[in-house]
């Protein structure tokens, strides 16, 4: 049998996941972020994009659509505390590109406000990010 690692991952709504994990990967602050059981401590940031989540006895990983949040690693525990979690088979990819859609417009009109056009920048990274993880499961 791998080696695991116990995985939860919350929101303020709900526990989205919690088992165990051979590995998990995530979009951390400064780039892609590869966790596998054993890893050195760590706290990250995150941002939105997809939490994957490869179950053991499982050929595809679980997905996760995080828009950010916090990560912390301890050897044999991984937390994703995300602001906002969907389990990636809940998104909806009507919704997600209009969302982007609106977004891109907002940013196009926008008039040089830089707290508007960043308020714009992370709703467009949103927007986008969803709109990847569904195109990548509809691959799998």
């Amino acid at each position: 049998m791998a080696m695991t690692v116990h995985v939860d991952v919350v929101s303020a709504e709900e526990k989205i996941f919690s088992g165990l994990a051979e590995f998990v990967t995530l979009p951390g602050e400064a780039g892609e972020l590869g966790i596998l059981p054993g890893h050195t401590p760590l706290i990250s940031r995150i941002k939105p994009g997809a939490v994957a989540i490869k179950v053991p006895n499982q050929e595809q990983p679980e997905y996760v659509f995080v828009n950010g949040g916090i990560l912390e690693v301890q050897p044999n525990h991984v937390t994703v505390l995300a602001d906002t979690a969907i389990r990636a088979t809940d998104l909806d990819e009507a919704k997600a590109l209009e969302a982007k859609k609106s977004a891109e417009e907002a940013m196009a009109n926008s008039a040089g406000d830089m707290d508007v056009a960043r308020a714009q920048a992370a709703l467009l990274a949103e927007a986008a990010a969803k709109v990847a993880l569904i195109q990548k499961l509809r691959k799998h």
